[in-house]
């Protein structure tokens, strides 16, 4: 997986792309997002009652679907009101943001593989391009010398790119405005 820090990242990139637009992210919609960011790794808990990795309530499972993304999304739609945003924008920005958790998962190079087309298909995919090192599992694990492989994995192939995209798309919306 990638870690925690570096999938908070994708919506607010798309929040300050959006800032300049005639609809920006509410604060609250953003914070939504970046939770709904990490909300799929919280399938770790099936291993507190012994769900195996490979079960569909396991690691990258259900949780890791376009199927869980979007009832993120249509919850997020429900809630607009209090998000202070559209159901449209909400319902994006969620399920947009709960599927970016599984994209950038699929582009690690260790695990399983994520249940990205449940309930579907129960098979696990990953990209034909595994270039980010996998986040090790576990807080102890990370303080180590393989999580700082692993931070700069992510600088350089998640971060980077994502900023360069949230730079060159900030510049595109202001110049139409």
């Amino acid at each position: 997986m990638a870690t925690i820090f570096t999938h908070v990242l994708v919506p607010v990139a798309v929040a300050l792309v959006a800032r300049g637009s005639s609809a920006p992210v509410s604060g609250r919609l953003l914070a939504a997002a970046m939770f709904a960011t990490v909300l799929p790794d919280f399938d770790v808990i099936a291993f507190l009652y012994g769900i195996p990795y490979d079960h569909i309530l396991g690691h990258r499972g259900v949780t890791h679907s376009l199927g869980f993304a979007l009832g993120i999304g249509l919850l997020g739609a429900l809630a607009a009101e209090g998000l202070k945003a559209s159901r449209t924008a909400a319902f994006f920005m969620l399920a947009g943001a709960t599927a970016s958790h599984a994209f950038l998962d699929a582009f690690t190079n260790g695990g399983l593989g994520v249940a990205a087309l449940w309930p579907l298909s129960d098979v696990r995919y990953f990209m034909p391009w595994q270039p980010v090192e996998v986040s090790p599992i576990g807080v102890s694990a990370f303080f180590t010398a393989r999580g700082a492989l692993v931070l700069l994995s992510e600088l350089y192939w998640i971060v980077a790119p994502l900023a360069v995209l949230a730079v060159a798309g900030r510049f595109i919306t202001k110049s139409k405005t």
